[in-house]
């Protein structure tokens, strides 16, 4: 096989292909530092290509399997992580160079073990100035502009993992390590047509990796199907004593070979305010899930406010985190002229709100567990829209379409897990996407739902044109 047909392959092709030496580890990932440094720049999806610490890597990969070792999986497997990861050689600049002050050194946790898992570091991926946590928006300052999507250069890859998802989805690398606080990993997967996960608060340690919110940040996976992102996640989690809010319960692959038939819930009025191609293949979607488990529809969210809890709690504690780096006097330098003022709110969150909304936080988990508990996952539509065009505020780009009952800021509060794929295409044959909600630390049964969907559709193997 030549090389140039690899770009779009899963984790588990590429092993075969490395382990049969059709293909060496230094040929796939020269391979991806090439379309890295030629096609990353039109995506705005890369920061530093890390061209020598790769090579490096991936030759001594090939040396191990000529001598029989295998590291598993992610043997010789190229990747990205988003740029509030620290790496040995190239830490971490908040996507904001001119603020410069020390950040964490040294290899983030979750580096250390991918590399001990065998897969080689390719790039650092682009993200907003201080990771959305003064503005998301496609407007948001980064040093190269706001990212595109691989599907329309003239649309929005997401934030704030915006260059992990551009990434994986124009082939650069087979995977990327991206981060959710509320959305950062949902609206790359969904903008990108590329599978995400979010895992379980403390699921993966965050140990090395910039804070946007202590509470409720996670890191996690976007790749090329679910399947992936389950292996990528199994060589990610753990406890981690650098990181005491790690879980101490061990992350396992789901075998469920004889157990009850799956129940996969829809919340009341999750497809209103959508857009007319995301209803018909969220309900082409459901038909697929219907093969693979019982059909609850009609379940409710809880009547508590957690989108004004999560927007409070991302709020005091992103202002907490920035304001050693970030004083008010400096915030005039950013790049994009509408996040200046942006973070002014967050800095003004009394403490009796803060307390208050983290007291109301409890009962709101409580109850968001007890609907969890009754199906295997809640199914829905990732957005409601297509990506959005960079050069219209989201507000403006479709605001016949806001959506309907929304379970992700709800989940990200909670600190619950979810999958995104592709599940068809709509306005400009941009893609959608079939998000899947799950009880916190249930990642085993959600990988093998998305596997299972996945097996049954194509969407996962489209890419898009020109790349």
């Amino acid at each position: 096989m030549s090389v140039s047909d690899v770009a779009f392959l899963t984790i588990p092709e590429l092993g075969r292909l490395l382990r049969l030496r059709r293909i060496s580890a230094v040929e796939l990932a020269g391979h991806c530092l090439d379309r890295l440094e030629r096609l990353g720049p039109p995506c705005r999806a890369v920061v530093r290509v890390l061209r020598e610490p790769a090579l490096a890597e991936a030759r001594e990969r090939d040396a191990e399997l000529a001598r029989g070792k295998d590291r598993g999986s992610l043997h010789g497997i190229p990747y990205g992580v988003k740029d509030l990861v620290s790496v040995e050689g190239a830490p971490p600049e908040w996507a904001a160079p001119a603020y410069r002050t020390p950040l964490p050194q040294g290899d983030a946790t979750i580096v250390r073990r991918l590399r001990r898992a065998g897969a080689v570091l390719c790039a650092k991926l682009a993200m907003p100035e201080f990771a959305g946590g003064i503005g998301a928006r496609p407007s948001a300052g980064r040093c190269a502009g706001p990212g595109r999507t691989p599907w329309d250069l003239s649309r929005w890859s997401g934030g704030s993992s915006s260059g992990p998802g551009a990434a994986v989805a124009a082939g650069l690398v087979p995977f990327a390590v991206g981060s959710e606080t509320w959305g950062s990993i949902q609206y790359p997967s969904a903008f990108c047509g590329v599978s995400g996960l979010r895992p379980s608060l403390g699921r993966v340690s965050r140990h090395g990796a910039i804070a946007l919110s202590g509470t409720m940040d996670k890191l996690g996976p976007i790749a090329r199907t679910v399947e992936d992102c389950g292996v990528v996640l199994a060589a990610m989690a753990g406890s981690d004593p650098e990181d005491p809010t790690t879980l101490t319960r061990r992350f396992t692959p789901s075998s469920r070979n004889d157990s009850p038939r799956l129940r996969i819930g829809v919340l009341r009025g999750s497809l209103d305010g959508v857009q007319p191609a995301v209803r018909d293949n969220f309900l082409s979607s459901l038909d697929r899930l219907g093969e693979i488990g019982d059909l609850v529809e009609d379940l409710e969210l809880p009547d508590h406010p957690y989108d004004a809890l999560a927007g409070l709690v991302l709020d005091a504690e992103a202002a907490s985190s920035f304001d050693p780096v970030l004083g008010r006097r400096r915030i005039v330098a950013l790049a994009a002229p509408d996040d200046r003022v942006g973070r002014y709110a967050g800095a003004d969150v009394l403490a009796g709100d803060y307390l208050r909304a983290l007291r109301l936080r409890r009962p709101a988990a409580a109850a968001l567990d007890r609907l969890l508990s009754q199906v295997d996952a809640i199914a829905a539509p990732t957005l409601p829209t297509v990506a959005w065009p960079l050069d219209v505020a989201p507000g403006d780009a479709y605001p016949e379409y806001p959506g309907g009952t929304d379970v992700a800021g709800a989940a990200n509060l909670c600190g619950v897990p979810a999958v995104f794929m592709m599940n068809g295409t709509g306005e400009q044959d941009l893609p959608t996407s079939l998000q899947l909600t799950a009880r916190a630390q249930t990642e085993a049964t959600l990988l093998e739902i998305g596997m299972q969907y996945q097996a049954r559709t194509t969407f996962h193997r489209r890419r898009p044109p020109g790349f």
